[in-house]
């Protein structure tokens, strides 16, 4: 098993959450993306205003990493047209795969219509442009119930509107890493929220972000059926070191 194919080598902080300049930490993500070529990782996740320099270099390298960026992040609470036109920008800037924030605090209101709707006419988007897309449902703001409901949904949606050749290219996802939790919660991915979301996802495929730190946690989510892993030390677990990053 190449384990680099199933990472997503990340890297998603602002300037000022980095305590960076802008310049400083537009190099951080050319480091990111130079890493992700070397690496050979199956994907780089940038923030939408450095994709077009994510694609550009990963162009001139001749490199098969495909690149990834977020949509409506970290929130979710942006109305369907802010995530069209976020998404269509990153698709003319060569991105290849969208993760989408989905509405959780608007699904939670008993918004669960706006919500379906969101989710069908982006991941239309996606896919009319040959993208991969992916939903971010935010496990740690969500009980166990509202995992199963909000996996169900995105599950449901893609199985009514879509052809059954485009279910692999959507993805539930666990987590932004942005969350704030209390009492040390984890923010990111847990063996017992991503069997929720396999069990209730299925056909489409999981992807478990953050909160995954070594080679081993990396391959018990992928024995557990996982398909992609979000990470900002994708080096270090395929080197088989414990990640020093809190995502």
């Amino acid at each position: 098993m190449d384990i680099k194919q199933y990472l997503d080598s990340t890297y998603l902080k602002t300037a000022d959450q980095a305590g960076l300049t802008e310049a400083e930490n537009r190099d951080v993500v050319r480091n990111a993306v130079h890493e992700a070529i070397h690496e050979n990782f199956k994907l780089v996740m940038v923030r939408p205003d450095m994709v077009a320099m994510a694609r550009q270099m990963i162009s001139d390298a001749g490199s098969p990493v495909t690149i990834g960026t977020v949509i409506d992040f970290p929130s979710g609470k942006g109305s369907l047209e802010v995530k069209l036109e976020e998404a269509g920008k990153a698709i003319e800037d060569g991105a290849d795969d969208l993760d989408f924030v989905l509405d959780h605090e608007g699904f939670r209101a008993g918004n669960a219509e706006g919500v379906k709707k969101q989710v069908l006419e982006c991941t239309r988007l996606g896919l009319s442009h040959g993208k991969i897309v992916k939903w971010i449902i935010e496990i740690a703001a969500l009980n166990d119930h509202e995992i199963v409901q909000l996996s169900a949904l995105v599950k449901n949606t893609v199985m009514m509107h879509f052809e059954e050749t485009a279910y692999s290219r959507v993805f539930v996802k666990s987590s932004t890493g942005f969350y704030v939790t209390t009492d040390g919660r984890p923010n990111g991915a847990t063996v017992p929220a991503i069997k929720l979301m396999l069990e209730n996802a299925y056909p489409l495929p999981v992807k478990a972000a953050g909160g995954v730190r070594t080679y081993e946690e990396a391959v018990e989510m992928i024995a557990l059926g996982v398909k992609r892993i979000g990470t900002s030390s994708a080096k270090a677990i395929a080197e088989g070191n414990e990640a020093g990053g809190a995502y």
